[in-house]
């Protein structure tokens, strides 16, 4: 930097400028040095990172969590009425990233599979100030409201893949962009894990021992099959028809033994 004004002023010297103007010219470097070229959006020199925290959740499937940038927006240029957004972008959507000019031109995350970009978190610079009570948690954590409206600007919607991501603030008032950090690294959610089979080949002593239980199996199957078609043709040989039954009748005869009287006048 007092290379530059050095410069600055040898330049001004050659050139038969003023003390005057030769700290206007210092004054106009400067502000260069902290504006993009071609934008007047000033550029904090700040990366969003992920929380240091050890925290349950830290990466989930549709989530992440960052530090909070406390005391990063206190520039100039920048008033407490200003709003702070956290842009969410794919790492391959970042280039052509345009920071929108108006509220009415903010992204919605329902619109992320077509731009690639969204903007959510809204927030303004008295949240992230400087010296906050250091056993409060200070955290933001992305994609963490399953409720609101994907169409609505400023939705924190839960992620829609693993990424990776890239994320940066920025700074809006009512006349458009003011400031704004820059990218993150990427940032990969974690990923259901799926079942694989074992490759490679297999040692011989486990062919063998899958070889006898897949022989054991088939014996065991063949034997209940066996004891279930013998179970059910005994029972159908012990089952008999019913029909009406005969009732007999017996007769029971007495045998009386006939005596016949003498006739009178017999010798």
């Amino acid at each position: 930097m007092d290379r530059q004004m050095d410069n600055s002023r040898r330049l001004g010297l050659a050139t038969g400028l003023s003390a005057g103007q030769c700290q206007l010219l210092m004054s106009l470097l400067l502000l260069l040095t902290r504006v993009q070229p071609g934008t007047g959006v000033e550029r904090i020199h700040y990366l969003p990172q992920l929380s240091k925290d050890t925290l349950a959740g830290r990466l989930t499937q549709s989530t992440f969590t960052l530090e909070q940038p406390l005391g990063q927006f206190d520039g100039h240029n920048i008033s407490d009425v200003d709003t702070i957004w956290l842009v969410v972008a794919l790492s391959n959507a970042t280039q052509s990233f345009t920071a929108p000019q108006t509220n009415q031109d903010i992204p919605a995350p329902a619109s992320f599979s077509q731009t690639g970009y969204y903007l959510t978190m809204r927030a303004s610079r008295a949240l992230y100030q400087r010296g906050q009570a250091s056993s409060q948690l200070r955290v933001l954590r992305v994609g963490n409201d399953t409720h609101c409206q994907p169409t609505k600007p400023g939705c924190n919607h839960p992620l829609p893949g693993p990424g990776p991501y890239r994320v940066k603030f920025l700074v809006m008032n009512d006349k458009g962009p003011v400031a704004e950090t820059e990218w993150s690294n990427d940032t990969r959610l974690q990923q259901a894990q799926e079942l694989r089979a074992v490759g490679g080949p297999q040692s011989p002593g486990t062919v063998v021992i899958i070889a006898i239980l897949s022989v054991l199996l088939a014996l065991l199957l063949t034997a209940l099959l066996a004891v279930l078609i013998y179970t059910c043709f005994n029972s159908c040989r012990s089952t008999s028809l019913s029909g009406p039954e005969k009732t007999e009748s017996v007769r029971t005869y007495t045998t009386h033994l006939t005596f016949s009287a003498p006739a009178e006048g017999s010798s």
